[in-house]
Order: structure tokens, then C-alpha cells, then sequence
């Protein structure tokens, strides 16, 4: 395990600049290319996301907020809860600062990737009508882009398992319901007191999650958008009670994230650029902007506009990671939780237990039950898509059975392992993505122009 988690880590650096070129300098080519229309249509965005231009003789398996509810349901998870930790740990409370940054941005990139899974649609092996990277990359680019295709179906086998979220779920459990000094006479032993326990919640977790993802995208999509507005609620309405509570405390915070984001004598590896670089990790793990995963989804909903579901898409990283990753770093740091040896959700557990009257810990295992659950459900679908690309959809669904096996294999692995290879899968996956939706932005602003030409015209 020791080799191989040495082996990410030197992987990981040799993509970190392709990597941040491509997200942050492509993605702010977006903004300015876009002239800043995804942000100037927040409210069209809403209004389309409650359904008001639903057309029900569309193509397509799932509505938009459907569509919109599964992708947030991968995005919107223990990523907000104990990758945010993560990003505090490795690099102080200044890298939030830089998440947002990547957020913001995000949204634009959202916006284009999301609009060319509705114009480039393809259809697998069965005939089923499918978007996403790998189809906007062959019908956009044209075949000889294919190989750009293969490469992201590849790494999105590994980027797309459910391995992160295993892992902390099985961290929050240990945290909270396993008493520590009962470990070796509840099942233990002396030399890894943990193991069996963690073995036990990774099997149940498997089984818990085969029997949602094996019914297929409808029935993934029916589950997160009952889930994930409710969990959402509740976890938000959490926060603020925290917040409220120690009012004071919420302006110095809000501070500190934005004076130590520009700490030059910084002591995270890499300096100032290095700490730019964790934010941009964890933005891209958060809200997932030009990973390729989002669209995925949205190119499967009910809508023939592809500028209308770019729309939705958007909303996306705003959700995930500018109201919920910013809450969970503001009760991180005013509670102190952020200056203790911890990271991960430990410490996210411990802001909590701290802050809400030493019962906090209790509720937030109840919202990280929810948050890993639907993260588990939505992960698996994109995982199925990038085998069928590879194979056929017959084959593609098998790799339900390789992401369970893998959920149990994370339950008892190490963070850093875990994090390490979502780390490099994903900065892999952002290379080919980001290469076409830059290649191909020139044909949404086209369209973009014909489609609110369109709306002007309807409400003249």
C-alpha cells in the first residue's frame, strides 16, 4: 500500500500545472469569452430549474431538476463536509479564499460543458441516448479526437469510484458510534483495533448502495432528488444555528479566510502556489467544474435546449460549493477545530460536537449518512458510463459490481491513499475534458446567441 500511495503522490505533482492551466486559465478564458452571460442569467436559471420551460416531448430519461438534483447529490457530499477540512488542514484557512475563486469560475465552465452534453448527444451500444465528455468529444472534434475520448473513460474508472466517501463515512462512524476504549473487546485486535469494524461498515455500505445502483440511472435519479433538498436543508439550517450562536465569531472568520489567502510566507509545500493549487483540488473535488461528470448527467435530461440546461448546471457549483463548503469552513474555524491535529471529518466532527452543545457530532452523522449514501448512488452511474464507452453497455454494467467491491476496500484503506487516487484521477480527467469544451465554446456562444434572441422575442 506504502509503494503505491508513493507512487500517486509523485503522479499527482507531474499533473498539478496541466492541471491548473487548464482549470483556471481556460476557465477564466470562459468567463471573459462567455462576457459574463451564465452569471447575468442566475435568475433565468432558477426559473428554468422549477420547471417553467419543461417540454415534456423532449428527449431525454430525467427532467432538468432531476438531473440537476443527481449531479448536486455527487458533489454536494462528504466532499463539502471533510474535504473542506482536508483543504483547511493542508493548507490553513486562507484556501477556502481560493475554493471560491475555483468556484466561481466553475460555474462558467459548467455552463459550456453542460450545453455541449445537450448538442453533441450520443447513443451506446443498446441504442439508449447518452451525453457526456467522451460523446462531445467524438461528435464535436470528430473521430480523430477519439483518442482524447479513451482517455478520460479510462481515468473516470478509477475517478469515479465511491472510494473518498467510503472512507470518511466509515471515519464519521468510528468517531461517533464506536466507543474507542470498547474497540478490541467489540471485535478488534490489538495490532489494528479498527479493522474489523471498518471491514463490517464497508460490507454493509456495499450492500446498502447495490440495491439503489443496480436499478439503473431512473431509479438513482428518483432517490437523489429526495434526498439531497432535504439533506441539504438540513445540514444549511445546522450551520446557521451555529452560526447564530456564535455570531461574533462570524466576521473574524470570514476575515481570516481572506487575509491568510494571500499569505506569501505560507509554510504549505509549494508556497503561495501551492496553496492556491489545495484550493483548486478541493474546488474541483467539491463542485467537480470541468472534471466532465456533470454532464454526464445533464446530457440525459428531458430538454432538446442545450443553453437552457447549461443554465441549470451552473447552479451547481454555486450550491455545493459557494453556500455549503463556505459554511462548513466558517463553523471549522470559529469553533477552533481547524487548530487541532486533526483532519478530514474528525475535524469536522469535532467543530460540530463543540458548537452545538456536545451533540453536533450525533446530528452530523445522521446528515453525512444521507450525504454518503447519495454520493454513492449518483458515483456508480458515471463509472457505468465510461465502461459502456469503452466496451458496450452490456459490459459497462458490471462496473456496479467492481465499485462495491471497491466501497469495502475503502472502508478499511488510509485517507491519504484514497485521497491520493481521486487526486490524480481527476487531474487526469480534466485534461482531455477541458481541451474540447475550449475547443468547442465558439459553438455554444452561437447558440447562445439564437436562444436568447428566441426568449426576447417571446417576451416582446
Amino acid at each position: 500500500m506504502k509503494q503505491f500511495n508513493d507512487f500517486l503522490i509523485k503522479a499527482i505533482s507531474g499533473t498539478e500545472w496541466p492541471m491548473f492551466i487548464l482549470l483556471i486559465g481556460g476557465g477564466l478564458f470562459l468567463v471573459f469569452y462567455s462576457r459574463l452571460l451564465p452569471y447575468r442569467f442566475f435568475g433565468h436559471a432558477i426559473a428554468i430549474t422549477r420547471g417553467k420551460y419543461d417540454d415534456k416531448n423532449a428527449k431525454g430519461d430525467v427532467s432538468s431538476l432531476q438531473a440537476l438534483s443527481a449531479a448536486v447529490a455527487a458533489t454536494v457530499g462528504l466532499g463539502n463536509i471533510s474535504g473542506v477540512a482536508i483543504a483547511i488542514h493542508d493548507g490553513g484557512p486562507g484556501v477556502v479564499f481560493w475554493i471560491w475563486m475555483t468556484a466561481l469560475i466553475g460555474m462558467c465552465i459548467k455552463f459550456y460543458s453542460c450545453s455541449l452534453s445537450i448538442m453533441y448527444r450520443g447513443e451506446d451500444s443498446d441504442g439508449n441516448l447518452q451525453g457526456g465528455p467522451m460523446y462531445y468529444i467524438t461528435k464535436g472534434l470528430g473521430k480523430k479526437a477519439k483518442p482524447l475520448a479513451i482517455f478520460f473513460s479510462i481515468a473516470g474508472l478509477f475517478g469515479f469510484l465511491g472510494v473518498f466517501t467510503a472512507n470518511q463515512f466509515t471515519e464519521t462512524f468510528m468517531s461517533v458510534v464506536v466507543p474507542e476504549e470498547n474497540l478490541i473487546a467489540m471485535g478488534g485486535t490489538e495490532a489494528d483495533p479498527l479493522f474489523n469494524w471498518k471491514l463490517t461498515i464497508g460490507i454493509v455500505l456495499a450492500i446498502i448502495s447495490s440495491f439503489v445502483i443496480f436499478g439503473g440511472l431512473k431509479n438513482i435519479a428518483k432517490v437523489a432528488t429526495a434526498i439531497v433538498p432535504f439533506m441539504v436543508m438540513v445540514y444549511l439550517v445546522a450551520v446557521i444555528v451555529v452560526m447564530v450562536l456564535n455570531a461574533s465569531q462570524v466576521i473574524p472568520s470570514l476575515k481570516l479566510i481572506v487575509t491568510e489567502a494571500w499569505n506569501f510566507k505560507t509554510v504549505v509545500t509549494g508556497g503561495f502556489w501551492g496553496l492556491v493549487i489545495i484550493g483548486v483540488r478541493r474546488a474541483m473535488f467539491s463542485n467537480e467544474a470541468g472534471l466532465g461528470s456533470a454532464p454526464m448527467y445533464h446530457g440525459q435530461s428531458k430538454n432538446d435546449e442545450p443553453i437552457r440546461e447549461g443554465l441549470v448546471a451552473m447552479l451547481g457549483p454555486f450550491i455545493d460549493t459557494i453556500l455549503v463548503c463556505t459554511f462548513t469552513a466558517v463553523v471549522i474555524i470559529l469553533s477552533g477545530a481547524y487548530l487541532e491535529d486533526s483532519s478530514g471529518i474528525v475535524m469536522t466532527l469535532q467543530a460540530f460536537r463543540t458548537t452545538l452543545f456536545g451533540v453536533g457530532d450525533d446530528l452530523l452523522m445522521v446528515i453525512v449518512s444521507a450525504f454518503a449514501l447519495s454520493t454513492l448512488f449518483t458515483y456508480s452511474y458515471y463509472g457505468v458510463k465510461s465502461l459502456s464507452y469503452l466496451t458496450n453497455a452490456k459490459i459497462g454494467k458490471l462496473y456496479n459490481v467492481y465499485f462495491v467491491i471497491m466501497i469495502v476496500f475503502a472502508a478499511i484503506a488510509s485517507l491519504d491513499l484514497v485521497k491520493n487516487l481521486i487526486d490524480l484521477s481527476y487531474a487526469l480527467m480534466v485534461i482531455p475534458n477541458m481541451i474540447a469544451v475550449l475547443l468547442l465554446a465558439p459553438k455554444v456562444n452561437e447558440r447562445a446567441k439564437v436562444y436568447f434572441k428566441k426568449l426576447k422575442d417571446e417576451k416582446a
